[in-house]
């Protein structure tokens, strides 16, 4: 287990070190609240997790490493595996969760990002940190990290949320 994070750290510093985009800035006095220690290891948690997905393939409807994800069920199954915390089936239900809304200059890593086209939250992933995010995308291919600043992404979020406090 010491291996795999170990090898998973090493992992997400390299895709940092190699970003070509600038370091998003957050400032101190826009975060409300401080996460406690055992919440910064949750986060952890769930970033490792997610992160070990990376080249699962996207299956609609699909939940399981196994069966493949869609947005929700790689989410859910996260969440579950890493917090022990059940999430509602769709991206929608997920983001009507009531917790505290981020904008995206208060992300941090773990907390779920939220997309939609219109009114209606249609995707969903988890912020890794440095701008990027990871999700198993709508259109097939594998669960894969993202620049929520890119084209595509960045028109489309509307809110991020903390579950882990």
């Amino acid at each position: 287990m010491v291996v795999l994070r170990s090898t998973l750290l090493v992992m997400l510093l390299l895709l940092g070190a190699c970003a070509s985009t600038p370091e998003l800035r957050q400032p101190v006095e826009s975060r409300h609240t401080r996460r406690s220690s055992d919440a910064i290891s949750t986060a952890n948690d769930i970033l490792f997790r997610a992160m070990a997905l990376v080249g699962t393939p996207y299956r609609y409807g699909g939940n399981t490493p196994a069966g493949g994800f869609d947005c929700s069920g790689f989410v859910g199954y996260v969440y579950r595996d890493s917090a022990g915390i059940s999430l509602p089936r769709t991206s929608a239900d997920i983001g009507e969760i009531r917790a505290r809304k981020l904008s995206l200059g208060e992300l941090e890593s773990g907390d779920l990002v939220f997309f939609a086209s219109g009114r209606t939250i249609s995707h969903v992933g988890i912020y890794v940190g440095d701008g990027r995010f990871v999700h198993a995308p709508n259109r097939g291919g594998t669960v894969r990290l993202d620049l929520i600043d890119s084209p595509g992404w960045k028109e489309t979020f509307r809110m991020g949320k903390r579950l882990i406090e």
